[in-house]
């Protein structure tokens, strides 16, 4: 971008929301992690689309990437589409669960309905630049996927260590991404941003009162485990390794619950390191506290809930735009 001087005396003092905006800076989106609360991505750059905010680089962290993804390649409405009708009966359809792999789910079944959505494509023909942050397994580096499928970038940067196998590419394994940059500002900046827009899905990760955490603590479906019988998904081992990760009994919460709650503080812990030595311009911030890591079925309210967030954001976002001009 060049510095020259823009007469501003020539545009229109007030602009409609689906009119087109005026001149902005190189702008980079950075999409954080956040499992299930990533659907309220898809709020958030719908809204941002509608509003005539045009990033020139997206860079992703797990869901965020796989939303990043979607949104770039043009097919966001087959990934909302998907999205909106899930189910707790349609979600156990898609585990399957692996007893000696690397992860406690083989990813085949996701890695189908994803190739259906996402037709191939690579990472260096979108028309904007795009960048899926993973994490490499032997020495806990960051890694940048910015060419290659697209598809496959995107599982790599969603693979959480425990649930989902890593990715092997170029010779790496790769894990997800948001053990390392949990809120990709600094791949924004590095590809060339001068004003970056970060959606995070962490600053109210423990909205809600301890005594409710405990009370419903990771418990999904149930801890009763009915709604696991009921379900048409999924075979028997599969309803019967998912009722013993994630029932409490007395003593303890399951494995599974104990492994995402501590993801979320890591989550949490580490969003707000990064982002004291890389903060945004703008920073939206959906309030998803109060919905579980695992509520992918609740797709319509995060959905809402992201596109709010852009909303409340708007006036920071046209001053910003404003200053860097």
């Amino acid at each position: 971008m060049t510095d020259e001087t823009i007469d501003k005396s020539e545009a229109p003092q007030e602009q409609a929301p689906h009119s087109p905006r005026p001149r902005q800076p190189v702008l980079g989106v950075a999409l954080g992690g956040g499992v299930a609360r990533g659907w309220a991505h898809i709020g958030a750059v719908q809204r941002l689309d509608e509003l005539g905010i045009k990033p020139d680089i997206v860079a992703g962290t797990s869901v965020g990437a796989l939303v990043g993804g979607f949104w770039l390649a043009g097919h966001l409405p087959a990934l909302e589409a998907w999205a909106r009708n899930l189910t707790k009966t349609r979600m156990l359809s898609y585990f399957d669960v692996v007893l000696n792999g690397s992860g406690l789910m083989g990813g085949k079944r996701l890695e189908k309905i994803l190739g259906k959505t996402l037709p191939a494509q690579n990472i260096e023909d979108l028309q904007k630049k795009f960048v899926a942050v993973t994490a490499e397994l032997a020495t806990g580096h960051e890694v940048w996927l910015r060419n290659g499928d697209l598809g496959e970038a995107i599982q790599a940067a969603y693979a959480l260590p425990g649930v989902f196998p890593p990715r092997a590419i170029n010779g790496r394994w790769l894990i997800d991404g948001a053990l390392v940059n949990p809120l990709p500002v600094s791949a924004c900046r590095a590809l060339g941003a001068r004003m970056v827009i970060a959606v995070g899905l962490h600053a109210d990760a423990f909205g809600e009162s301890v005594s409710k955490r405990r009370e419903k603590y990771g418990r999904i479906p149930d801890t009763s485990g009915a709604e696991l019988e009921q379900a048409e998904g999924g075979g028997i081992a599969e309803k019967l390794m998912m009722r013993r990760l994630f029932h409490a009994n007395e003593s303890a919460p399951g494995v599974g619950t104990v492994m995402l709650a501590a993801f979320n503080i890591l989550m949490d812990r580490a969003t707000r390191a990064r982002l004291a030595g890389e903060p945004p311009d703008v920073q939206i911030t959906p309030q998803t506290g109060h919905i579980g890591l695992l509520d992918f079925d609740r797709a319509d309210e995060l959905i809402r809930l992201g596109r709010e967030a852009v909303d409340y954001a708007m006036l920071r976002i046209d001053r910003t735009m404003e200053l860097l001009l």
